[in-house]
């Protein structure tokens, strides 16, 4: 299979390179410099020259806080810049994957977010993506839509490397207790989209690390496995606290959790437990230390 990846230099798009590398598929890599999702011309342009039969769309306008005032960049990125993919993809009969977000729900939930509950975007971010992935159904043919969260991966800056820098910095670290969601490691992301593109098993997914912890208890497994992983010396003494704490432009969801109903009715492979996805990254860190700061 002949597969294009939009977004080819961010956190997610280097494993899809590299997982989709690896099983034998010929990747196309397109960072920003090879296409400009924003124009329509040159998605189209380069995605008819290459003719793909699948195209993983992991380019996004991504900073949650940014966007609120940003609202004309976020849904040129999230909304156009899908579009302009979709329509282009759709052209040469490709397959689409559109990576989206848990941000597509309120966060209000008692329990977990299924693939058929409402959505309800409290956030530019999110109502830009669900516009982005309303654009998908509208625009193409064979579509997959992938919604993920907490993301995590050896490449680019997430939390768990910023957590990984200021418990060896500070002298105390408050995390918030009371937002609660599933982390997701970019290498078992990668694997899921790599299985469920070879499908014809069309529609929308949840896809994270099964599991759910609150960001303090993701941290103190951060610690936990640095000490015993990568035998960093942790200083920072460690205290939960609320979410008005740490008051951001977007409002944050209190259950990001959510269940992966439609990987089971396809009968498809799940992610292992996020704390599986957690070890497997330190130790890719332990090969490459010198991306853990980066």
């Amino acid at each position: 299979m002949k597969v294009l990846v939009t977004g080819a230099h961010g956190q997610l798009g280097r494993d899809v390179i590299h997982i989709f590398d690896q099983a034998g598929h010929e990747v196309i890599p397109c960072s920003r410099q090879e296409l400009d999702i924003t124009s329509l011309d040159q998605c189209r342009q380069v995605i008819s020259s290459h003719k793909p039969d699948c195209v993983v769309h992991c380019a996004a306008y991504t900073a949650v806080d940014a966007a609120e005032a940003d609202i004309d960049g976020a849904y040129l990125v999230n909304a156009i810049g899908t579009r302009n993919v979709a329509q282009s993809a759709d052209r040469v009969g490709a397959k689409l994957v559109y990576i989206s977000t848990d941000y597509v729900f309120n966060g209000t939930s008692a329990g977990a977010y299924h693939e058929f509950d409402l959505t309800d975007p409290r956030t530019v971010y999110g109502q830009s993506k669900l516009s982005g992935e309303q654009i998908v159904k509208d625009f193409s043919t064979k579509w997959f839509i992938v919604r993920t969260s907490w993301v995590f991966g050896l490449w680019g800056s997430n939390f768990v490397k910023t957590m990984l820098r200021l418990g060896q910095e500070k002298p105390l670290l408050q995390v918030v207790d009371d937002q609660k969601g599933s982390p997701t490691y970019t290498v078992d992301l990668a694997r899921f989209l790599l299985q469920m593109s070879a499908t014809e098993k069309y529609g929308i997914y949840h896809a994270s690390n099964s599991g759910s912890c609150t960001w303090y208890e993701f941290t103190q497994a951060i610690f936990e496995e640095a000490r015993d992983q990568l035998g960093l010396e942790i200083t920072a003494e460690l205290q939960p606290c609320t979410t008005a704490h740490f008051p951001r432009p977007a409002p944050r969801p209190a259950n990001s959790v959510m269940d992966h109903l439609s990987i089971r009715l396809n009968q498809l492979q799940d992610l292992p437990h996020w704390r599986e996805g957690l070890k497997e990254f330190m130790l890719d860190i332990k090969q490459h230390p010198e991306l853990y700061l980066k």
